[in-house]
C-alpha cells in the first residue's frame, strides 16, 4: 500500500543461498544426452537466464538438486577476467523434455517461511549495482572470482511493502518481456541479413544468374548493379570488375581501452569486452553504431553495437576506410574471415592484428553498398 514505510533489511533477513552439488566431472558432457547442468555461462550479463552454453550431466541425480521452473539461482563463481556475471540471478525456465540441475558454482535462494517477499522482486533487486559493487567488492579469488551465500546475505536494503514489490516486478517484468521480444526480432532481421551478404558477395547468386540468362529475382534498380560475367582472382572467379582487397585496405582495427568493472559508473552506454556485451558505464569511447572484435581472451570474436559503445582493452573496434563505408558490410565480413586462428604468439590467446589486414576481402561498387545497407 502507498502508506507503508519501506523496510531496512539485510538479505539474511527475507533469505537465504544454498549451495550447489559437485556433480561428478566424469558424467558431464558436451553434448546430450543428459540432464542439463547449469553453469555461469548459462546467465546473462546484467542478470537473466541465457539458454546456451549448456552442459549435460547422465549419472545418478540428488533429487533435492534438480532444479524448479521460477527457481531463483545466483553465480557463486566467474572464470571471466571481468567476473561478468557473478552474483546475478536469473530465474530457471520451464524444463521440456529434460530436467535442469542445480551445481556446486550456483546458489538457490530460499525465501525464508514467514518473509514477505515476492521472489521476482529479489531477482530485481540483485540485479542492482549498489547490490553488484558489493558483491565485487568481497569476492575472492584473482583468474577466477567468487563470492559466498555469507557476502551476499550481507548486503543491506530497503524493500516495500509487497503489494508494491508486486507491482514493480510486474512492470520490470513486462519490460523484460519486450526486450526479448526485441532480441529475437533483432536475431531473425540478422539472419536475413547474413543470408542476403552471402548470396551477394559470398556465392555471387545475382551475377551469375545474370551469367546464365536467368531471372536474379531482384529489383531492377538494385540487379543492374550487379555484372553479368566473371573474372579470375587469386580468390578463384569474382564479378568482372570487382577487385581484390585486404582488409587492411578497408579498415582499421583500433584498440578498445581500459575500464575495470570497479571503475565502471551506472548509465545507458554498453561495455563490450572480447566475447560481447560485460556491462555498463556512463561514458563512449565510440559513437555508435560500430562493430566490436576480441582481441585478447577470446580472439575474433564479432559482436555488433547499435548504440553508442565502450570498448575495452581486450578488443580492438573497427574504423571503416573511407572507401567501404559500410559497417554492415564490414561486420559481415568479418563474421566469415577465420580471424581466431591469426594468433598471436603469447601465453594468452589473442588476434594479431596485422595478420587480420592481411586477409583477401572482395568489396562490392559503393552503391550496391549503399544498397546492402539500405
Amino acid at each position: 500500500m502507498a502508506g507503508e514505510a519501506w523496510s531496512d533489511v539485510k538479505l539474511s533477513d527475507i533469505m537465504d543461498v544454498k549451495h550447489g552439488f559437485a556433480f561428478p566431472g566424469e558424467n558431464i558432457r558436451e553434448e546430450p544426452p543428459g540432464d542439463i547442468l547449469l553453469t555461469p555461462g548459462n546467465f546473462a550479463v546484467g542478470g537473466g537466464f541465457k539458454g546456451s552454453k549448456y552442459k549435460y550431466f547422465d549419472g545418478q541425480v540428488p533429487e533435492e538438486y534438480v532444479l524448479r521452473e521460477n527457481d531463483l539461482i545466483v553465480t557463486m563463481t566467474d572464470l571471466s577476467k571481468q567476473a561478468d556475471t557473478l552474483g546475478y540471478p536469473a530465474l530457471v525456465p520451464k524444463p521440456q523434455h529434460f530436467r535442469f540441475l542445480h551445481n556446486q558454482r550456483l546458489g538457490k535462494v530460499l525465501i525464508r517461511d514467514g518473509a514477505k517477499v515476492d521472489k521476482r522482486f529479489i531477482s530485481y533487486l540483485l540485479r542492482t549495482p549498489e547490490y553488484r559493487h558489493e558483491v565485487l567488492a568481497s569476492a575472492t579469488g584473482t583468474t577466477v572470482k567468487h563470492t559466498s551465500p555469507s557476502r551476499i546475505l550481507a548486503y543491506k536494503t530497503s524493500i516495500p511493502p509487497l503489494p508494491e514489490q508486486r507491482a514493480i516486478a510486474h512492470i520490470l517484468g513486462t519490460l523484460d518481456d519486450k526486450i526479448e521480444l526485441n532480441r529475437r526480432m533483432n536475431q531473425t532481421l540478422e539472419a536475413i541479413a547474413r543470408a542476403l551478404f552471402k548470396s551477394w558477395f559470398v556465392d555471387f547468386d545475382p551475377v551469375r544468374a545474370k551469367a546464365e540468362g536467368r531471372d536474379s529475382s531482384l529489383p531492377k534498380q538494385i540487379a543492374d548493379l550487379f555484372p553479368d560475367s566473371f573474372e579470375d582472382s587469386e580468390l578463384g572467379e569474382i564479378p568482372k570488375g570487382w577487385e581484390v582487397k585486404r582488409l587492411g585496405d578497408l579498415l582499421e582495427l583500433a584498440y578498445g581501452k581500459a575500464l575495470k568493472a570497479e571503475d565502471r559508473r551506472d548509465g545507458n552506454v554498453p561495455v563490450f569486452g572480447s566475447n560481447g556485451q560485460v556491462g555498463w558505464h556512463d561514458e563512449r569511447i565510440i559513437a555508435g553504431p560500430g562493430i566490436v572484435v576480441g582481441r585478447k581472451g577470446n580472439p575474433g570474436v564479432v559482436t555488433w553495437a547499435p548504440t553508442d559503445f565502450f570498448a575495452i582493452d581486450t578488443t580492438f573496434y573497427v574504423v571503416p576506410a573511407k572507401n567501404c563505408h559500410s559497417l554492415q558490410f564490414l561486420f559481415h565480413a568479418l563474421k566469415i574471415h577465420d580471424l581466431a586462428s591469426l594468433g598471436a604468439d603469447s601465453a594468452v590467446p589473442g588476434l594479431n592484428r596485422n595478420m587480420a589486414y592481411m586477409s583477401a576481402q572482395v568489396p562490392p561498387p559503393g552503391p550496391l553498398l549503399k544498397k546492402f545497407d539500405a
